[in-house]
Formats: structure tokens, sequence, C-alpha cells
């Protein structure tokens, strides 16, 4: 850790695009495009893969209740995970909110379901008041245009339950498109980033559990790593690419990479504070120099990089992938 007299006396490092607004139109429209062409091309296969393992989770989940017909307190306990497809097996499919709204349990143990468990604490006879009021709602909003054999009694056939578990699964997958088409994006930038760095005699080595950010050995990088900050109270923060050049920079400090991609222009604007808020941490812990820099792909205007700009964030375009040496790299 530096100390504040250090901090003080470090130089901002050189920019990269920051300083460079006569290109950022152009460098805005060539983004966009490139966005959009892998949309096209990746995204529907990204889905379809997703719904694909998606209604194998749905089939589960009916055989777990027996088509439906035995949605009951004993089942949620043995299978909570199963609360998000029962969710989308109602007409209208009700979200987390209103399925909370109208059963008036605890929204602890729903997002605890949602993530497939039970609440470690929670009194049981409080555990089986509130499943049975669950299980109320979603019996009695069940889509049984979805379900007919819930109307007629008989046992489902096989093509009943495969439809049924598709639009289920459709329903699912529609729910979550944008964060499917995120992490798909995501992944891609990650082994884009890899290869750029494996073609120029990088290798993906890890740091050492508790191994301090400035030890990280030369010519290594990694990916998803949470480095710490703050003083009084410890913070980790998520980092998707940390690279240590071979060539030591200024402090032996990596450089600091934010995988970022957008089909729009609005949520880059929602988003932008984030990384704000991240380089004042950073800065705060490592000083002035730390190297912080956004790899954008996608829907990211002038407004966007305006702000970014001011707080002192710089960034490389994915289809100028070669402004990372400019990084030290």
């Amino acid at each position: 850790m530096m100390s504040a007299y250090e901090r003080r006396i470090d130089l901002p490092p050189t920019r990269i695009n920051a300083d460079k607004p006569h290109l950022w139109k152009a460098d805005v429209s060539a983004s966009v495009d490139q966005f959009n062409q892998w949309f096209m091309t990746f995204a529907p296969e990204a889905f379809r893969s997703t719904r694909l393992q998606t209604t194998k989770q749905v089939k589960a989940a009916l055989i777990a209740t027996d088509d439906l017909r035995n949605l009951n307190v004993e089942t949620l306990q043995l299978k909570p995970g199963c609360l998000p497809t029962l969710r989308m097996c109602t007409a209208p499919p009700l979200a987390v909110d209103r399925l909370i709204g109208l059963s008036g349990v605890g929204r602890r143990l729903v997002a605890c379901m949602e993530r497939g468990k039970l609440p470690g604490r929670i009194n049981s006879e409080s555990l089986s008041e509130q499943l049975e009021t669950m299980c109320y709602i979603l019996v009695k909003l069940l889509d049984h245009d979805i379900f007919p054999w819930l109307v007629s009694k008989a046992t489902p056939t096989d093509h009943e339950r495969d439809r049924a578990s598709t639009i289920v699964a459709d329903r699912l997958c529609s729910a979550i498109s944008n964060p499917i088409v995120r992490n798909a994006q995501e992944r891609r930038q990650l082994a884009v980033i890899g290869a750029f760095l494996e073609a120029r005699g990088y290798r993906r080595q890890p740091p050492s559990s508790g191994q301090p950010l400035r030890e990280m050995e030369s010519g290594t990088y990694a990916f998803r790593l949470n480095i710490p900050v703050g003083e009084n109270v410890k913070l980790n923060i998520p980092v998707d690419v940390v690279i240590q050049p071979k060539k030591l920079r200024k402090g032996h400090l990596p450089v600091l990479i934010e995988a970022k991609s957008a089909g729009d222009f609005t949520n880059t604007n929602k988003r932008r504070k984030e990384e704000a808020t991240k380089i004042r941490q950073l800065k705060a812990a490592y000083g002035e120099s730390i190297t912080y820099i956004l790899f954008l792909c996608g829907y990211f205007g002038s407004d966007y990089l305006g702000y970014e700009a001011a707080e002192g964030i710089d960034w490389v375009w994915e289809h100028r992938i070669d402004d990372l040496l400019r990084a030290g790299l």
C-alpha cells in the first residue's frame, strides 16, 4: 500500500483514447457496427443454447411436481430451485415482486429459493406457512392453456409435456434475454483479450491467494480477480482482466481492464457511475498511477465517453485492440 505522500507525487498515466474526442464519433459508429454484426451472427445461438438447457430444467420441475398436479409445501422444500420455473407457469407469468406482493411471503425466502436453496435460519412453522401460501397463489394462477391436463385430469403425453416445457422455457429466457446476451458477449470479449495477450507471449496465471497486487509475476494475466481496497473498511473490487506487463510499470502495478458491451445507448448511461466509483476507490488504495481501462464494444455514445473521461477513466475499443499496447503491454 502506498503512503499518502507517494500518492500525491504520482503522475497520471498517458491517455489512450479519453483525450481524443475528435475520434469518438467514428469509433462509436465502428463499435456499434461490430456489436450488431456479432449479435446477428452469434446471439441467436447463445439464446438457443440457453433455451435448450432451460427446457431441461423446466421438464425437471414438471417431474418434481408430478406435472404440476402435486405442487405442495413438500415439493418446494425438496426442490426450492423450481420457483423461477413455477413463476413462469402462471397466467400471467409472475415477476418476483408480484409473487411477494400477492402471497405476502418474506423477500429473503423468495430470494433464497430463486438461488436454489432455502434460508439457513428460519422457523420451520413459519417456513411451512409461507410455502403453503406461495403454493396457493401458484396453483390458483397456473396457465391451463399450457397445461391442459390440469383441466382434463388426464396424464399428459410426452408431446404435451415437451410443448409446455418449451413454452415455459421461452418465457424464462425472455425474462433474462439481456443477461444471456451480455454474458455471452463478456465471455467472447475475455477470449479476445486472452488471445491478444497469448499471441504476445503472455500466459494466463492468476496470482496466489492473498498475494499483493504489486507482486503479480511479470508477463502473466488473470481473469475475474477481486482487488482489495480500503483502509478502515476492506472491500473487494471485481476486475475482469488483470495484466502484469513484461516490463514492470511504476510501482509494479498491473493493468486493470473492465470488459464492457452494450446493445443500446440507454443502459450505458445508467451504469456509467459504477466505473467512476471503482476508479476512485482504486486510486485511493494504489495511487494516481493505477491504470484502469474499459474494453468497449457496442453502444457507448459521446455522453458516456465524456463522463468517463472526466472521471479519469480511459478506454480501448475492441475494433482497435492494438491500442492496448499503449498501456505498456
